[in-house]
């Protein structure tokens, strides 16, 4: 085993780490035949420990062992895999070193632990590469990884050698991408210290655009825009705006699930974190991802200046925003900055020749396509409370109840709204159990 992991050259950073640097230390040891035999097998399962909680944490069955090979695989951003992504296999020298290092991969991949475990009296070897896991909901483990390395795992258990893992390897690394940008949906911006890092998002929702009830033109809009982005067209950085509880944030939800598959991205950020956004950019501009900046429920008071940043990045500064990369944002306030009457005083014939309001408009203005999401009326709401409640079949309401019951929900909970229906629906669920 080790003396494979040693011979390995354009994947070595993803080898000489973790898992597979401790497996090799203990077979390194084995080979070497002078060792003690009780704490070899317990550095064995404090590895077979955390294979238990890697394949927990991304749902990983069977050969336990075969799919972490594909998870490094997966994983592993290097200069060559990176290309993979953009262009998929291409000629050259660095070839000759990846189907070296393939090579190795493939005996690892077939590696029989029959000596090693007869050796020290142990069977862990053999149980993980014949795991049935416990079953367990999708929300408690990275689904959108644990799909791609499952698929890349039952390719690699079908290769012959190392030209057909080079086949495989290059086609998933086009099909699917590379590292955690090619194998997650989101991401969310952790700052330690002066370190910016982009952490995946493990458990998104899984709501399609179909799931909102209405709004069929405001919908039509966002996926126009969303679909002429992710085919390289020109489309524009959107504002969703209006009241709460009307589906503008399920909206960017659903687009991630729409076009998840064609390599669209999403990343959360808070205002707080602006700042860093020129950072952020300097991170995926060389992507072959389609980005978009993610601002959830965006305003700001008068005394906040963190919307600085924001115009700058989208347009302003000297430093253009990639082409792969816009930005959406969600907000209750049309123009996103808190207006006052104060702000008015200072005019003269027009409405808007205050210099501090010109200041506060030129943030919105700066989104090319603003979509309104208004609240619904009186009949727009029935059909949404309607169309929610055919979900839930279990749900034991006439329809007259349960308009009545929502209408009731209405007056107390702020009106009519997509919100408002689910919640009140949920109630009855949960009474009903």
């Amino acid at each position: 085993m080790n003396a494979y992991m040693d011979k390995i050259i354009v994947y070595r950073k993803s080898v000489n780490e973790g898992l597979l640097k401790e497996m090799s230390g203990i077979f390194r040891e084995f080979k070497g035949g002078s060792f003690d035999s009780q704490k070899l097998v317990e550095r064995i399962y404090t590895q077979i420990n955390a294979l238990l909680d890697i394949a927990t944490d991304y749902g990983f069955d069977d050969n336990l062992w075969k799919s972490y090979i594909a998870y490094i695989l997966a994983m592993s951003e290097n200069p060559f895999t990176i290309t993979c992504e953009k262009q998929g296999a291409q000629d050259g020298t660095v070839n000759e070193f990846v189907k070296d290092d393939l090579v190795c991969f493939h005996e690892m991949l077939n590696y029989d632990f029959t000596e090693i475990e007869k050796a020290l009296s142990i069977d862990c070897f053999s149980r993980i590469t014949h795991y049935h896991s416990l079953v367990k909901a999708e929300r408690r483990f990275n689904k959108s990884v644990s799909d791609a390395v499952k698929l890349l795992a039952g390719r690699l258990g079908k290769s012959r050698d190392a030209d057909d893992l080079y086949n495989i390897v290059t086609d998933f690394y086009r099909e699917r991408g590379v590292g955690k940008f090619g194998l997650n949906k989101a991401f969310r911006i952790k700052k330690d210290a002066d370190e910016v890092r982009l952490v995946p998002i493990t458990n998104t929702s899984d709501v399609k655009m179909d799931d909102i009830i209405g709004y069929e033109n405001q919908k039509k809009k966002l996926i126009e825009n969303t679909e002429a982005f992710v085919r390289g067209g020109r489309a524009n950085n959107v504002l969703l705006c209006g009241e709460s509880g009307t589906g503008k944030s399920t909206s960017i939800k659903a687009l991630l699930n729409a076009f998840y598959d064609r390599g669209l991205r999403m990343i959360e950020i808070y205002k707080h974190q602006f700042k860093d956004l020129s950072r952020v950019l300097e991170m995926i501009k060389d992507r072959n991802y389609k980005f978009i900046i993610y601002m959830d429920d965006l305003s700001f008071e008068e005394f906040e200046i963190e919307y600085k940043f924001l115009k700058a990045v989208i347009e302003g500064g000297l430093e253009t925003k990639p082409d792969n990369v816009l930005i959406y944002a969600t907000s209750n306030r049309r123009h996103l900055i808190r207006e006052t009457w104060k702000d008015r005083a200072d005019r003269d014939e027009e409405l808007h020749t205050s210099d501090t309001m010109q200041e506060k408009l030129s943030l919105a203005a700066r989104f090319g396509l603003t979509i309104y999401y208004g609240r619904p009326e009186k009949k727009e709401f029935d059909a949404i409370v309607k169309g929610i409640a055919s979900k839930y079949p279990e749900l034991n309401l006439t329809e007259e109840e349960l308009l009545l019951e929502a209408n009731r929900w209405s007056l107390r909970g702020g009106g009519f709204s997509g919100r408002v229906a689910e919640q009140m629906i949920i109630s009855k669920l949960d009474g009903a159990h």
